[in-house]
């Protein structure tokens, strides 16, 4: 059975409500046979991201970054799931042994989430991982049409493994 690994940083109201619309997506009645994983950042391991098919990832934009939690994530896991860089320091993502699986990304922030959704889909870009839906970029207060595109974007990671 394909696995989806949903591995977040919620410390907030908002953050967590899209996780669970995202959680809620995956989980959708009308997709059968995905083994849905849901992880915090602090706690998913390099097993975890090598058990699974697919992932989705979600963080707060701090300071225009990613959440430390999650840039813990990449830090912890990077070289044992095939993470590389050529001898210029560029990504090599032919060594990464999750190349080529979808991903999803949600990032909520209160000001801006460039940055944040920037340095998680250059990580991403150096493991081989190909987005396979649309970011999920919320600003601000968490509106109904935001829960949807965050539910959404779990189903559709479901569905396409």
């Amino acid at each position: 059975m394909p696995g989806l690994l949903i591995v977040h940083h919620s410390p907030t109201t908002s953050l967590q409500q899209l996780t669970d619309a995202v959680v809620a997506g995956a989980h959708d009645e009308q997709i059968a046979g995905v083994d849905v994983m849901v992880r915090s950042a602090l706690e998913a391991t390099a097993g975890d991201v090598l058990a699974a098919d697919g992932y989705v990832l979600g963080s707060s934009a701090n300071f225009g970054y990613m959440s430390g939690a999650l840039k813990h994530f990449f830090d912890s896991t990077f070289l044992e799931i095939g993470g590389a860089l050529d001898p210029a320091g560029g990504a090599d993502s032919s060594a990464s042994a999750t190349a080529k699986r979808p991903l999803g990304v949600y990032v909520h922030g209160r000001y801006d989430t460039t940055g944040a959704i920037r340095s998680i889909l250059a990580i991403t870009g150096a493991l081989g991982w190909t987005q396979s839906a649309a970011t999920v970029d919320v600003l601000g207060e968490v509106k109904p049409e935001d829960l949807e595109a965050a539910f959404n974007l779990g189903a559709t990671l479901a569905a396409v493994l």
